[in-house]
């Protein structure tokens, strides 16, 4: 109650904020964007059978260069194998492929069919070598850089393909990766693997509904079902291939999934990779009898060639069904959830930026994430994305209960983070009563009390000043109550020093990729602002900007444009746009065309609080940048030497001209620039303050 009772509190707050600085409509299309529905799952696909077992109607996809070698035994089971085939010439995959079956002498109609089939590569044994010989039959024959394995009982999903493959160049040190199986009526069979200590297996999520959040994101896992698992060619050969110790089947890609992890390399689930697996079919699923028997005799194998190394996985015994979470992630080293307002968009505001390269350097360190929104709105394409960085995303209707959850998972937490003031009150009661042992961090993202005392000296309102002094309350009370508090400048950890004196404040500022200059000064032009306008210090920035300085750039320069980039602006800041040499282009898909060719960014804030991820992002891409104090505020920058600044529109528009006219001065700015971010905003900076907060 108290939970629900804090949240419509400070649901109404935020809302009376918001109608003053956007007004009923601006408040109204921000409620809708958070309410906005979950997506519907699509159906499992199921190839269309065409001519039967006439493969006449099968065409598939052929390349001299393949990236992938498809290899898929078979045994029998020709209706299988068309069906497999057929899907795989029906969906659609941008990586470069060629498919191979090796026939293990099937006494069927396998050889006088598929053979015909155009761009199959065929090859038949001249003895049958059972599961594990067909397969490394056909691997020592692949040409492509990969090797999957796919069995001949699947029908595979759009994108299966690039998907798994995908997964070596976004991720580091993979060494296997597999697909999600998912049962002909659309229940899931696999997520992923686990291992216990005795050497048995367990299908993650099995029989479950395969669009819940925990089967869909890329997580870390014991082993992969070789129905559907890809590793580089070079690797597979390295180890010889699967092991015949455990001929004719069963447990050989289990054994294959220890070996990638003993040679330093990591086996990895990818849940955009889907695969309808007809289990059963070549085997049958009675383990006392045919090559289904195999199952119970190599377990016994497996266990006693790596009982040291499962030593130290979950014991089954222990493990009871409400433990399972967190056996499926048991290597890693804490278990860490992170709550924000919304979903992260790091295309539309920095904090963002920060928010994803904290999260990706909490899951390069080792550690488990969960994620969930405030709002728990699902949000296409960032949503995805993050699941494909490793982080578990809990959205509605999945996460109906905030406190259901805490009540089922908190005593599984090392770290709960949760940003924003208005957003971080709400939990720690809850982190408090349901997961005793984690440390609770309150994640600033900027003073907010800090940027409304600014604002409202700024306008000379009264009111503004006592919306202020409440948020100065709030903030100050939520530090005090939690066990550590994260501001992202030394400005700010000084000024928490006075007004709450005892609390621990860590420094966790911007995060940035360092890309470099790419061109030089001669090759630019024009100048660019960015920002994310639900933000009311980017709007006043870019209307002074537009209104106050740019007219006395243009008397110099009149040929200059001024580029006005971001989402969500409001009526007067399009408006901008109507004015001479100013092109408002709003939400742009990629900035980098901006920051590669503008030759100056201007960062005109009148107020604000924190470091502006603006500045930082211009820097890390040798962009020059011309400030007011409070935009370089807390960012270590040396003015003259990287970065100028100035602070009324007299001088700020002296500034522009200066540096827009000067090589040698824009060199030195640019150059200046990429080592302050270098020095204090980088990701090994970034990941030194997550350790010590993690310990």
């Amino acid at each position: 109650m108290r939970f629900r009772a804090q949240r419509l509190v400070n649901a109404w707050c935020r809302a009376l904020i918001s109608l003053r600085s956007r007004g009923l409509r601006g408040t109204w299309h921000r409620l809708r964007q958070e309410l906005r529905p979950v997506p519907q799952v699509a159906p499992m696909v199921l190839p269309d059978a065409g001519g039967g077992i006439d493969a006449g109607d099968i065409a598939l996809p052929v390349s001299d260069t393949p990236t992938v070698s498809i290899v898929i035994p078979v045994y029998n089971h020709l209706d299988a194998t068309l069906v497999c085939l057929r899907s795989l010439a029906q969906t659609t995959n941008a990586t470069a492929h060629e498919i191979i079956v090796v026939d293990d002498c099937s006494s069927d109609e396998t050889a006088a069919v598929l053979p015909v089939i155009a761009g199959l590569r065929y090859q038949r044994n001249a003895r049958n070598l059972g599961f594990i010989g067909a397969c490394n039959a056909a691997a020592a024959n692949a040409r492509g850089d990969y090797v999957v394995f796919l069995n001949n009982d699947t029908a595979v999903q759009d994108g299966w393909l690039d998907a798994l493959i995908d997964t070596f160049d976004e991720h580091r040190d993979v060494g296997l990766v597999g697909a999600k199986l998912v049962y002909p009526d659309g229940r899931l069979q696999e997520a992923g693997g686990i291992v216990f200590s005795d050497g048995s297996g367990w299908n993650y999520g099995r029989f479950d509904d395969p669009a819940k959040p925990e089967y869909n994101f890329v997580r870390e896992v014991d082993y992969c079902s070789g129905a559907a698992i890809a590793l580089p060619t070079a690797l597979f050969r390295r180890f010889g291939g699967f092991d015949a110790h455990y001929a004719p089947a069963y447990y050989e890609d289990t054994d294959l999934a220890m070996k990638v992890r003993q040679a330093g390399l990591r086996v990895l689930y990818q849940p955009a990779s889907v695969v309808v697996h007809f289990e059963g079919i070549s085997s049958g699923t009675d383990t006392s009898s045919g090559t289904k028997r195999y199952q119970v005799v190599n377990k016994e194998k497996f266990f006693a060639r790596w009982k040291d190394a499962l030593a130290s996985h979950p014991d089954p015994a222990r493990t009871a069904p409400q433990d399972i979470v967190k056996a499926r992630q048991h290597r890693a080293r804490r278990q860490v959830l992170v709550i924000d307002a919304t979903t992260p968009q790091p295309d539309h505001d920095s904090g963002s930026v920060r928010l994803c390269n904290i999260l990706r350097l909490l899951r390069e360190d080792g550690h488990a994430v969960t994620f969930f929104a405030d709002n728990r709105a699902w949000v296409e394409r960032y949503t995805p994305a993050l699941q494909q960085m490793g982080v578990e995303v809990l959205w509605h209707p999945h996460l109906c209960d905030p406190v259901s959850w805490f009540e089922h998972n908190g005593a599984r937490l090392d770290l709960v983070f949760v940003s924003r003031h208005y957003i971080a009150s709400n939990y720690v009661d809850l982190v408090r009563r349901h997961a005793p042992r984690a440390t609770l961090a309150f994640d600033t993202v900027d003073l907010h009390y800090l940027r409304e005392q600014r604002a409202a000296e700024l306008a000379g309102s009264s009111e503004m000043a006592r919306t202020a002094e409440k948020t100065r309350e709030q903030e100050l009370r939520l530090i005090r109550e939690c066990d550590v508090t994260l501001v992202v400048s030394p400005v700010e950890k000084e000024l928490l020093a006075k007004d709450a004196p005892g609390a621990r404040v860590e420094v966790l500022s911007n995060v940035h990729e360092i890309f470099g200059r790419r061109r030089d000064f001669s090759e630019r032009a024009d100048i660019m602002f960015i920002g994310g306008y639900q933000h009311p210090p980017n709007v006043d920035a870019a209307v002074w900007f537009a209104t106050q300085i740019l007219p006395r750039v243009h008397a110099e320069i009149p040929e200059l444009v001024f580029h006005l980039i971001g989402s969500k602006a409001p009526a007067e800041v399009r408006a901008l746009g109507e004015l001479p040499g100013v092109v408002f282009h709003g939400f742009v898909e990629d900035i980098e065309p901006f920051l590669d060719g503008c030759r100056l960014a201007v960062a005109p804030l009148r107020y604000g609080a924190g470091v502006k991820g603006k500045v930082n992002m211009s820097m890390s891409y040798g962009q020059p940048v011309v400030a007011t104090p409070v935009a370089v505020e807390g960012m270590y920058a040396e003015p003259g030497r990287e970065v100028l600044v100035a602070e009324t529109p007299e001088a700020f528009a002296a500034q522009v001209i200066r540096a827009y006219r000067d090589p040698e001065l824009w060199t030195r700015l640019s150059d200046g620039g990429l080592a302050n971010v270098a020095r204090h905003f980088s990701f090994d900076s970034a990941r030194d303050a997550l350790r010590r907060l993690l310990g």
